[in-house]
């Protein structure tokens, strides 16, 4: 939607840039990018022999409850916090700060356009009365040398074309949040959103839906034959996150053209809070979207636990899935306070080492509620790049990082 002029200049004529932003103009490594990543930046106490997630020091606390994280296709590192989006190079350096209101979720796409999670103040109705709306902020040089621009807008419910004939629902619409972005190879955009109205009857599209964009902004279907409300394995109920399969690094071959998402449900007694959606085209049905048969199947024989294994999360906030050979799926979860990990076909653990006789995958997950390098407090975002593990550990205002202990030299 074209109607971000009206607050684009109240949000950048608020915004902060730090003084040093060297980093805009050349490489966005240093020398102590190169050390942290060195096994002799790692703890030595805080390793084991058995292959496990191992972290990096050192901690990045430069921030007040972050809430979200994602590793950019400009491999910058973009942070949610109180305070709004924070731009950071891969040393942890804060470069610039860009206030946005009600900041939750950010992804970017192979543009190196930045989406933005948020709220908006809108005059509705033109009468001087503001009502506070879901919105996604579209922006463009975020880690250039310019200033940031905001060059569009989507706002709940305008930017949903299934409310074209529809009115403004009042506090109803209000309630509504975007709750989670995922970016596709051809830059489509998937939104979640959740809402208080699910009728399967109404005209227009429920509220607990994943609705898709193309990269101009127009809003081009939704993900159908999903439950709105309701526990089962193609639902789309309470959404806390969602993730698509394409990622960071640019890749000139072998880059995930994917249509598929998965997401992370709250809604009260859901036993599969982690989904697969898979999409599907039918000449008949058009469009739609399943739940991912293969993760149902479960071999005991190669591993312990599952992502299909009823009630394994008890208030998962983020997933992603590492673009790379591993294909790893990634989970955090503010209810146990733990990182999960996961393969493609829902094994928990990693593949077991190379040269072993291990033939089970090995549990890497971890967690517990503290503040010591493998505790956490209401984690809330995870992100990968690199064999890297990133978690936006909110209770502590901090973000970890983490390596498995076979990728260190």
């Amino acid at each position: 939607m074209k109607r971000a002029a009206a607050y684009t200049l109240l949000l950048l004529g608020g915004m902060a840039l730090l003084p040093s932003c060297d980093f805009l103009f050349g490489s966005r490594e240093d020398d102590v990018v190169s050390e942290i990543f060195e096994e002799g930046s790692i703890d030595p106490e805080l390793g084991n022999e058995e292959v496990g997630y191992v972290p990096i020091l050192p901690i990045w606390d430069d921030f007040i409850e972050p809430i979200d994280i994602y590793v950019g296709y400009d491999e910058m590192v973009y942070v949610v916090d109180a305070e709004g989006l924070k731009v950071l190079d891969q040393a942890g350096i804060v470069h610039r700060v860009i206030p946005i209101q009600g900041a939750t979720d950010v992804v970017q796409d192979r543009r190196l356009h930045t989406y933005v999670i948020g709220r908006a103040d809108v005059d509705v109705d033109d009468d001087g009365d503001f009502e506070n709306l879901a919105a996604v902020y579209h922006l463009t040089g975020t880690s250039s040398a310019g200033t940031p621009l905001i060059i569009d807008t989507l706002l709940h419910p305008f930017d949903d074309d299934s409310r074209g004939i529809t009115a403004f629902r009042g506090a109803d619409d209000e309630a509504v949040e975007f709750t989670g972005l995922a970016v596709l190879a051809d830059n489509t955009l998937y939104v979640a959103r959740k809402g208080p109205r699910n009728s399967a009857s109404s005209i227009a599209r429920p509220d607990n839906v994943v609705l898709f964009y193309d990269p101009d902004g127009d809003n081009i279907g939704f993900a159908n034959q999903l439950s709105p409300e309701g526990s089962n394995l193609r639902s789309t109920w309470d959404m806390s996150a969602i993730a698509g399969f394409a990622g960071p690094p640019q890749a000139l071959a072998g880059f995930s053209n994917s249509r598929d998402f998965m997401a992370c449900l709250l809604g009260p007694g859901a036993s599969y809070r982690v989904l697969w959606l898979n999409r599907f085209e039918d000449p008949v049905q058009g469009i739609f979207f399943q739940e991912n048969a293969n993760l149902v199947l479960q071999d005991p024989t190669r591993a312990d636990r599952f992502l299909y294994e009823p009630n394994r999360f008890i208030r998962p906030l983020d997933v992603c899935i590492a673009p790379d050979a591993t294909g790893y799926i990634f989970v955090v979860d503010a209810g146990t306070d733990s990182l999960y990990q996961f393969t493609q076909r829902g094994y928990e653990g990693v593949n077991p080492p190379a040269n072993t006789s291990l033939t089970r995958q090995v549990i890497a997950s971890f967690g517990g509620e503290g503040s010591g390098p493998f505790q956490f407090r209401d984690p809330s975002g995870v992100a990968y790049m690199r064999n890297t593990v990133y978690v936006a550990d909110r209770g502590n205002n901090r973000v970890m990082r983490y390596r498995l202990s076979t990728d260190l030299e």
